[in-house]
Protein backbone atom coordinates (compact mmCIF):
# COMPACT_ATOMS: atom_id res chain seq x y z
CA UNK A 1 0.00 0.00 0.00
CA UNK A 2 1.31 2.95 -1.18
CA UNK A 3 1.75 6.15 1.70
CA UNK A 4 0.81 9.13 -0.23
CA UNK A 5 1.37 12.59 2.04
CA UNK A 6 -1.23 15.01 2.45
CA UNK A 7 -0.97 18.46 0.04
CA UNK A 8 -1.46 21.95 1.89
CA UNK A 9 -2.06 24.61 -0.23
CA UNK A 10 0.53 26.96 1.64
CA UNK A 11 3.14 26.78 4.31
CA UNK A 12 0.73 28.50 6.99
CA UNK A 13 -1.70 25.58 6.67
CA UNK A 14 1.33 23.10 6.81
CA UNK A 15 2.59 24.66 10.01
CA UNK A 16 -0.84 24.86 11.73
CA UNK A 17 -1.02 21.41 10.89
CA UNK A 18 2.25 20.01 12.01
CA UNK A 19 2.97 17.19 14.50
CA UNK A 20 5.61 17.92 16.79
CA UNK A 21 5.64 14.46 17.82
CA UNK A 22 6.93 13.34 14.11
CA UNK A 23 10.86 13.19 15.15
CA UNK A 24 12.15 12.73 18.46
CA UNK A 25 13.43 16.02 20.45
CA UNK A 26 16.37 16.40 22.66
CA UNK A 27 16.82 18.76 25.84
CA UNK A 28 19.38 21.73 25.80
CA UNK A 29 21.42 22.85 28.49
CA UNK A 30 24.09 26.00 28.72
CA UNK A 31 26.66 25.32 30.87
CA UNK A 32 29.77 27.57 32.10
CA UNK A 33 33.38 27.58 32.41
CA UNK A 34 33.78 30.65 34.64
CA UNK A 35 37.88 31.18 34.66
CA UNK A 36 39.69 33.25 36.83
CA UNK A 37 43.08 34.41 38.63
CA UNK A 38 43.91 33.44 42.39
CA UNK A 39 46.62 34.53 44.34
CA UNK A 40 48.59 32.94 46.53
CA UNK A 41 50.76 34.85 49.42
CA UNK A 42 54.32 33.56 48.69
CA UNK A 43 56.53 33.11 51.85
CA UNK A 44 59.41 34.81 50.97
CA UNK A 45 57.28 38.68 51.20
CA UNK A 46 59.78 40.54 49.33
CA UNK A 47 58.04 38.18 46.26
CA UNK A 48 55.19 38.42 44.46
CA UNK A 49 51.96 36.09 45.22
CA UNK A 50 51.51 33.22 43.47
CA UNK A 51 49.28 32.96 40.72
CA UNK A 52 46.50 29.90 40.21
CA UNK A 53 44.14 29.27 37.95
CA UNK A 54 40.63 29.27 38.89
CA UNK A 55 37.49 27.47 38.06
CA UNK A 56 33.37 28.23 39.73
CA UNK A 57 32.01 25.28 40.26
CA UNK A 58 28.72 24.34 42.70
CA UNK A 59 27.58 21.96 44.33
CA UNK A 60 24.75 19.67 43.21
CA UNK A 61 21.76 19.50 45.64
CA UNK A 62 19.49 16.99 43.87
CA UNK A 63 19.92 14.18 41.83
CA UNK A 64 21.45 12.92 39.26
CA UNK A 65 25.02 13.69 40.96
CA UNK A 66 23.35 14.77 44.18
CA UNK A 67 26.57 16.27 46.26
CA UNK A 68 28.87 16.61 43.29
CA UNK A 69 30.76 19.12 41.85
CA UNK A 70 29.31 20.76 38.44
CA UNK A 71 29.83 24.25 36.71
CA UNK A 72 27.19 26.15 36.49
CA UNK A 73 24.29 25.18 33.68
CA UNK A 74 20.74 24.66 32.67
CA UNK A 75 18.20 24.05 30.70
CA UNK A 76 17.61 26.43 27.69
CA UNK A 77 13.54 27.50 27.85
CA UNK A 78 12.36 26.22 24.38
CA UNK A 79 10.06 29.05 24.06
CA UNK A 80 11.99 31.95 24.68
CA UNK A 81 15.51 31.53 25.08
CA UNK A 82 18.80 31.46 22.71
CA UNK A 83 21.82 29.78 24.04
CA UNK A 84 23.28 32.47 24.88
CA UNK A 85 20.59 34.42 26.69
CA UNK A 86 20.58 30.88 28.84
CA UNK A 87 24.20 31.15 29.40
CA UNK A 88 23.82 35.34 30.34
CA UNK A 89 20.92 33.96 32.69
CA UNK A 90 23.02 31.54 34.41
CA UNK A 91 25.79 33.51 34.73
CA UNK A 92 24.22 36.39 36.42
CA UNK A 93 22.58 33.82 38.78
CA UNK A 94 25.64 32.35 39.82
CA UNK A 95 27.76 35.74 40.04
CA UNK A 96 24.99 38.65 39.83
CA UNK A 97 27.59 40.38 37.16
CA UNK A 98 25.99 40.33 33.39
CA UNK A 99 28.59 42.07 31.26
CA UNK A 100 31.50 39.90 31.42
CA UNK A 101 33.88 37.82 28.98
CA UNK A 102 31.46 34.87 27.51
CA UNK A 103 32.27 32.98 24.52
CA UNK A 104 30.50 30.32 22.87
CA UNK A 105 33.17 26.46 23.52
CA UNK A 106 31.98 23.66 21.88
CA UNK A 107 29.02 21.21 22.34
CA UNK A 108 29.34 18.05 24.06
CA UNK A 109 26.71 15.38 22.83
CA UNK A 110 27.53 12.15 24.08
CA UNK A 111 24.54 10.12 24.07
CA UNK A 112 24.84 9.02 27.36
CA UNK A 113 26.36 11.89 29.07
CA UNK A 114 23.39 13.20 30.94
CA UNK A 115 21.39 9.79 32.69
CA UNK A 116 17.96 11.27 32.57
CA UNK A 117 17.41 11.80 29.18
CA UNK A 118 19.20 13.03 25.85
CA UNK A 119 20.98 16.19 26.72
CA UNK A 120 23.19 18.43 24.23
CA UNK A 121 25.62 20.98 26.00
CA UNK A 122 26.80 23.66 24.49
CA UNK A 123 29.36 24.87 26.97
CA UNK A 124 30.38 28.41 27.35
CA UNK A 125 33.59 30.38 28.58
CA UNK A 126 33.74 32.98 30.77
CA UNK A 127 36.87 34.87 31.61
CA UNK A 128 36.57 37.24 34.88
CA UNK A 129 38.83 39.34 37.67
CA UNK A 130 37.74 37.51 41.04
CA UNK A 131 37.88 40.27 42.94
CA UNK A 132 35.41 42.08 40.69
CA UNK A 133 32.42 39.08 42.68
CA UNK A 134 33.61 39.75 46.06
CA UNK A 135 30.48 37.73 47.61
CA UNK A 136 28.36 37.88 45.08
CA UNK A 137 28.76 34.29 44.15
CA UNK A 138 25.83 31.87 44.74
CA UNK A 139 25.76 29.78 48.05
CA UNK A 140 26.56 26.65 46.65
CA UNK A 141 29.31 27.85 44.71
CA UNK A 142 33.05 27.60 45.60
CA UNK A 143 36.40 28.46 43.65
CA UNK A 144 38.16 26.07 42.99
CA UNK A 145 42.36 26.23 42.35
CA UNK A 146 44.09 24.41 39.82
CA UNK A 147 47.08 22.96 41.61
CA UNK A 148 48.28 20.41 39.37
CA UNK A 149 47.89 20.38 35.52
CA UNK A 150 50.42 17.49 34.02
CA UNK A 151 50.24 15.63 30.96
CA UNK A 152 52.55 12.75 29.72
CA UNK A 153 51.85 10.11 26.63
CA UNK A 154 48.13 12.28 26.02
CA UNK A 155 46.55 11.78 29.49
CA UNK A 156 46.30 14.92 31.32
CA UNK A 157 45.97 15.11 35.00
CA UNK A 158 44.04 17.75 36.89
CA UNK A 159 43.79 18.16 40.37
CA UNK A 160 41.54 21.20 41.87
CA UNK A 161 41.21 22.31 45.50
CA UNK A 162 38.94 25.38 47.36
CA UNK A 163 40.81 25.18 50.75
CA UNK A 164 38.43 22.12 51.75
CA UNK A 165 38.09 19.71 49.17
CA UNK A 166 40.31 17.92 46.91
CA UNK A 167 39.45 16.79 43.41
CA UNK A 168 41.36 14.97 41.00
CA UNK A 169 40.52 13.60 37.36
CA UNK A 170 42.05 12.66 34.09
CA UNK A 171 41.92 12.65 30.73
CA UNK A 172 43.06 10.64 27.53
CA UNK A 173 43.57 12.90 24.65
CA UNK A 174 42.63 11.22 21.50
CA UNK A 175 44.24 12.12 18.35
CA UNK A 176 41.53 12.81 15.08
CA UNK A 177 43.20 14.43 12.59
CA UNK A 178 47.12 14.60 13.07
CA UNK A 179 47.26 17.27 10.73
CA UNK A 180 44.69 19.99 12.50
CA UNK A 181 45.74 18.71 16.16
CA UNK A 182 42.06 17.92 16.87
CA UNK A 183 41.45 15.46 19.58
CA UNK A 184 38.33 13.74 21.49
CA UNK A 185 38.54 13.33 25.12
CA UNK A 186 38.05 10.21 27.52
CA UNK A 187 37.71 10.06 30.85
CA UNK A 188 40.13 7.80 32.69
CA UNK A 189 39.27 9.38 36.66
CA UNK A 190 36.73 11.68 37.84
CA UNK A 191 36.46 11.57 41.56
CA UNK A 192 33.66 14.08 42.10
CA UNK A 193 32.65 16.08 38.95
CA UNK A 194 29.02 15.84 37.75
CA UNK A 195 28.43 14.48 33.97
CA UNK A 196 30.95 15.40 31.55
CA UNK A 197 32.35 18.31 32.80
CA UNK A 198 36.13 17.41 33.32
CA UNK A 199 36.19 17.78 29.34
CA UNK A 200 34.59 20.72 29.46
CA UNK A 201 37.57 21.83 31.85
CA UNK A 202 40.19 20.32 29.84
CA UNK A 203 38.74 22.16 26.75
CA UNK A 204 38.47 25.08 28.26
CA UNK A 205 41.81 25.42 29.87
CA UNK A 206 43.30 24.34 26.44
CA UNK A 207 41.45 27.01 24.52
CA UNK A 208 42.49 29.71 26.96
CA UNK A 209 46.14 28.75 26.13
CA UNK A 210 45.77 28.89 22.36
CA UNK A 211 43.82 32.37 22.83
CA UNK A 212 46.17 34.14 25.00
CA UNK A 213 49.24 33.76 22.09
CA UNK A 214 47.04 35.65 19.30
CA UNK A 215 44.55 37.71 20.98
CA UNK A 216 44.13 40.30 24.15
CA UNK A 217 42.00 37.88 26.12
CA UNK A 218 44.02 37.57 29.50
CA UNK A 219 43.37 41.17 30.05
CA UNK A 220 39.29 40.33 31.58
CA UNK A 221 41.17 38.65 34.15
CA UNK A 222 43.08 41.31 34.77
CA UNK A 223 42.50 44.12 37.51
CA UNK A 224 42.20 47.89 36.09
CA UNK A 225 46.16 48.80 37.38
CA UNK A 226 48.23 46.02 37.62
CA UNK A 227 52.36 45.56 37.63
CA UNK A 228 54.16 44.28 34.25
CA UNK A 229 55.62 41.15 37.21
CA UNK A 230 51.88 40.21 37.61
CA UNK A 231 50.64 40.03 34.13
CA UNK A 232 53.74 37.73 33.27
CA UNK A 233 52.66 35.67 36.32
CA UNK A 234 49.59 35.49 34.85
CA UNK A 235 50.64 34.56 31.40
CA UNK A 236 53.11 31.82 33.02
CA UNK A 237 50.56 30.46 34.85
CA UNK A 238 47.95 29.90 31.77
CA UNK A 239 50.84 28.65 29.47
CA UNK A 240 52.18 26.52 32.19
CA UNK A 241 55.96 27.87 31.17
CA UNK A 242 58.15 30.36 32.20
CA UNK A 243 58.90 33.32 29.85
CA UNK A 244 62.33 35.28 29.70
CA UNK A 245 61.25 38.66 31.05
CA UNK A 246 62.50 40.94 27.87
CA UNK A 247 60.53 38.78 25.55
CA UNK A 248 57.50 38.96 27.61
CA UNK A 249 57.62 42.51 27.31
CA UNK A 250 57.96 42.59 23.50
CA UNK A 251 54.86 40.35 23.41
CA UNK A 252 52.80 43.15 25.56
CA UNK A 253 54.76 46.22 24.66
CA UNK A 254 51.68 47.72 22.55
CA UNK A 255 49.29 46.02 24.44
CA UNK A 256 49.61 47.84 27.91
CA UNK A 257 50.67 51.65 29.22
CA UNK A 258 51.93 52.90 31.62
CA UNK A 259 50.42 55.34 34.60
CA UNK A 260 51.08 57.27 36.74
CA UNK A 261 50.11 55.07 39.95
CA UNK A 262 52.73 52.78 41.67
CA UNK A 263 52.38 49.40 43.93
CA UNK A 264 53.90 50.32 47.27
CA UNK A 265 54.10 48.60 50.64
CA UNK A 266 54.68 44.97 49.81
CA UNK A 267 58.21 44.21 51.08
CA UNK A 268 59.56 45.54 48.12
CA UNK A 269 60.54 48.74 45.85
CA UNK A 270 57.65 50.23 44.49
CA UNK A 271 56.39 49.20 41.11
CA UNK A 272 55.24 51.14 38.35
CA UNK A 273 51.34 50.36 37.69
CA UNK A 274 50.36 49.82 34.28
CA UNK A 275 46.95 49.60 32.40
CA UNK A 276 45.57 47.95 28.96
CA UNK A 277 45.75 49.92 26.31
CA UNK A 278 41.94 49.29 25.33
CA UNK A 279 40.37 49.50 28.34
CA UNK A 280 37.27 50.60 27.06
CA UNK A 281 36.77 47.17 25.10
CA UNK A 282 37.14 44.90 28.10
CA UNK A 283 33.33 43.95 29.61
CA UNK A 284 33.28 44.91 32.84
Amino acid sequence: MKITMKEYNNEKEFLENYDITKFDRLSMTSDILLISVSSKDSINYRKTSTKMISILLVKRDDFPFKGKWCLPGGFVNPKNETLDECAKRILKKETNLSNIYLEQLYTFDDIKRDPRTRVVSTAYMSLVDKNKLENNISQNASWFDITEFTEVNNIVNITLNNGNETINFSIQKNIIQKTTNQYSFSILKNENIAFDHPKVILTGIERLRNKINYTDIVFNMMPKYFTLGELQDVYEVILGEKLLAPAFRRIIANKVEKTDKMLTGKGHRPSVLFQYKNNNNIQQ
